[in-house]
């Protein structure tokens, strides 16, 4: 069995980390943050567990009719 103590200092410990980890969230670039999205997004295609939305072809299609009206 833990004592006491042991467990308080781990939750020390533990609070320290997520404090650690909360700040570098905060600031990490936009760039990176969409860099690690894509790696796992890709991972999840490569493990096959990714399956894209059918219905968000149709969003692509009217975005690139509204984009192709814009620049005309």
């Amino acid at each position: 069995m833990i004592s006491k103590e042991a467990m308080v200092a781990y939750q020390r410990r533990y609070q320290a980390v997520a404090e650690i980890e909360l700040q570098e969230l905060r600031t990490t670039s936009i760039e990176m943050k969409w860099r690690q999205l894509n790696s796992v997004i890709n991972l999840a295609k490569h493990m096959g567990i990714f399956s894209p939305d059918p219905s968000e072809e149709v969003v692509y299609k009217r975005w690139a009719t509204l984009k192709e009206k814009a620049e005309k």
